[in-house]
C-alpha cells in the first residue's frame, strides 16, 4: 500500500508534469517517436503487403521472413545498432529498431486481408475489363482494409509499449521518467512511469479502434 500511496503521490506532483523532465514533454517526445516509427513502418510494409497480395506471388514468403525476425528481441537490435556507426547518429538506432519491430504485424495483416477478398469478386472486376490497378484501388483495397487498419492499430500499440526503450540509448520519451526512477532508486517513480506508458497505450488503442470503426462506417456508407 505504501508504494501504491507514493506512487499517487508523485503522479499528483505538479512538479513532476512541467518542465523538460516533466512528465507532458517526455509524452510528446513519446508520442512524436511513436508517429514517426508509425509512418515509417506502414511506408515499407504496406505497398509490399498489398502489390504481393494482389498478384499472389511472393507474399509468404515474406511474411514468414517478417515473423522470423520478430523472434529477434528489440533490444537485441538497439544493442547491436548501438554497437555501429549508426549509433551516433542520434535516434536512429532506436527508429530502425522499432521500425524492425512494427513492419511484421503491418505486413502480415495487409498481406493476409488482400488474399481473403472475395476471388469471385477480383474475377468479376477483371470480367468487367477493370485494369490490375483499378482491381487493386477500387476493389481489393476497400475489401482488405478491416485487416489493414487492425495491423496498423496493433502496430502503434506496440510501438506505444516498445519505445520505453528509446531511454536506454538515450533518447526521450516516458521511458526516460521509469530510467531515471532506476537511477534515484525511487520505486514510486518507476511505478508511475509503468502506469503512464499503459495508460498512454490503452489510449492509443481505444482511438484507433474508434478511428476503424468510423473509417469502415464511411467505407459502408459510400459503398
Amino acid at each position: 500500500m505504501n508504494t501504491l500511496s507514493d506512487t499517487w503521490s508523485w503522479l499528483t506532483t505538479a512538479a513532476h508534469w512541467s518542465g523538460p523532465d516533466g512528465v507532458w514533454h517526455r509524452l510528446g517526445e513519446h508520442l512524436f517517436l511513436t508517429a514517426v516509427c508509425l509512418l515509417i513502418s506502414c511506408l515499407i510494409a504496406l505497398p509490399v503487403a498489398l502489390v504481393l497480395g494482389h498478384l499472389g506471388k511472393g507474399g509468404a514468403l515474406a511474411v514468414n521472413l517478417s515473423n522470423v525476425g520478430r523472434a529477434v528481441p528489440t533490444f537485441a537490435v538497439l544493442v547491436l545498432l548501438l554497437l555501429t556507426p549508426i549509433g551516433t547518429h542520434g535516434q536512429w538506432s532506436t527508429i530502425i529498431a522499432l521500425v524492425l519491430f512494427a513492419v511484421p504485424p503491418l505486413l502480415t495483416n495487409a498481406y493476409v486481408g488482400m488474399r481473403e477478398v472475395d476471388r469471385d469478386v477480383v474475377r468479376a472486376a477483371r470480367g468487367m475489363g477493370m485494369t490490375g490497378r483499378q482491381m487493386l484501388v477500387g476493389v481489393e483495397l476497400p475489401l482488405a482494409l478491416p485487416m489493414i487498419l487492425t495491423g496498423v492499430r496493433i502496430a502503434a500499440v506496440q510501438l506505444v509499449a516498445t519505445a520505453t526503450l528509446a531511454a536506454l540509448a538515450g533518447g526521450g520519451g516516458l521511458g526516460r521518467i521509469i530510467t531515471a526512477g532506476f537511477n534515484l532508486a525511487s520505486t514510486p517513480q518507476v511505478v508511475a512511469g509503468a502506469i503512464l506508458v499503459a495508460v498512454f497505450a490503452l489510449l492509443v488503442e481505444s482511438l484507433f479502434e474508434a478511428g476503424q470503426r468510423l473509417a469502415l462506417q464511411r467505407g459502408r456508407e459510400a459503398a
